[in-house]
């Protein structure tokens, strides 16, 4: 199995952007993490960040018959932007969202998600952890174990 692990903007920026709310680990960290976790269950991964919706799109696009499902923190872009959500509806491929905050518990305007109307579940609130559960989550789907 081939994951793709997007990353949106400011996470190149953990560990100092607001530390009490999205931790203290570097992206680095994260990078290493998903990284590890990939290694354990035997997943294919390539993870990509960027502050650009655009390059945020043609990742998504460039996935189309090279991956198997896509993890996606779409941080900002979550909640203003139809074209990451065209662009997962275009490839098909399976995908999660992941939040490393409980947006459930934020401000009014990140209780909208675009995004998540291509996805099939969304993960908020469990820090870096959230994408191992989303490569579970995604490792169920294309076993065959769960549906989408």
């Amino acid at each position: 199995m081939k994951l793709l692990f997007l990353n949106g903007p400011n996470l190149n920026m953990l560990g100092i952007r607001e530390p009490d709310i999205y931790g203290k680990q570097t992206y680095a960290a994260l990078e290493e993490y998903i990284r590890s976790f990939c290694g354990e269950l035997e997943i294919e991964c390539e993870i990509f960040q960027s502050n650009h919706e655009g390059a945020l799109v043609d990742a998504i696009q460039g996935a189309y018959r090279k991956f198997d499902g896509i993890v996606i923190n779409p941080a900002a872009y979550t909640h203003t932007s139809v074209a990451l959500l065209d662009a997962l509806k275009a490839v098909g491929l399976p995908a999660v969202e992941v939040h490393l905050s409980d947006v459930s518990k934020r401000e009014d305007f990140r209780q909208v998600s675009y995004v998540r109307l291509a996805c099939c579940k969304t993960i908020a609130g469990h820090g870096f952890e959230g994408y191992r559960m989303a490569a579970e989550c995604l490792s169920a789907i294309l076993d065959g174990i769960i549906n989408d």
